[in-house]
């Protein structure tokens, strides 16, 4: 995971990978038969990862909740979390794969919550708080920006969460 999100997928070999698991580059091919196959491995366990974080999402009923974890969800990437944050968007990037299946669930939850909030579009309201957090996420992960939670403090300004 490390190696992918730091290098990027195309510049990683599997040599390089076997080296730093500290086994020899056949065990790699043995499990998983090719390089493509271990980051599919690795992209599923980011895949569980992600459902966790989600279903903790969940669990707030009440929209004006839902929409605050959701929206906290870029601004709390912990430093463990950064080599598998980092890997899933350089996957985004490198390769056209969004995952959207995965992000539907936080769709359905954004939808429902600016629906019971009477927002007259749900639809573009979710769509535009996920390329919010998309960006949010992207930028903290690049680039580390300076007071993040002051950018928290003013989008929940801004939906009086």
């Amino acid at each position: 995971m490390q190696l992918f999100a730091e290098d990027g997928y195309n510049a990683v070999s599997t040599s390089k990978v076997a080296r730093m698991a500290g086994v020899s580059e056949g065990l790699v091919f043995r499990h998983f038969k090719s390089k493509e196959g271990l980051l599919n491995a690795v992209m599923e366990m980011g895949k569980k990862r992600i459902i966790a974080l989600f279903a903790k999402v969940s669990e707030k009923d009440e929209p004006k909740a839902v929409l605050r974890r959701i929206i906290e969800i870029p601004f709390n990437i912990g430093q463990d979390e950064y080599h598998f944050w980092r890997l899933i968007y350089m996957v985004k990037w490198q390769t056209n794969d969004y995952i959207d299946s995965l992000f539907e669930p936080i769709n359905e939850m954004l939808i429902k919550a600016f629906r019971e909030l009477d927002y007259s579009d749900p639809q573009s309201e979710a769509e535009a708080i996920k390329m919010m957090i998309d960006g949010i996420a992207t930028n903290l992960l690049l680039r580390r920006t300076e007071n993040p939670q002051n950018l928290l403090k003013s989008i929940f300004e801004k939906y009086d969460l």
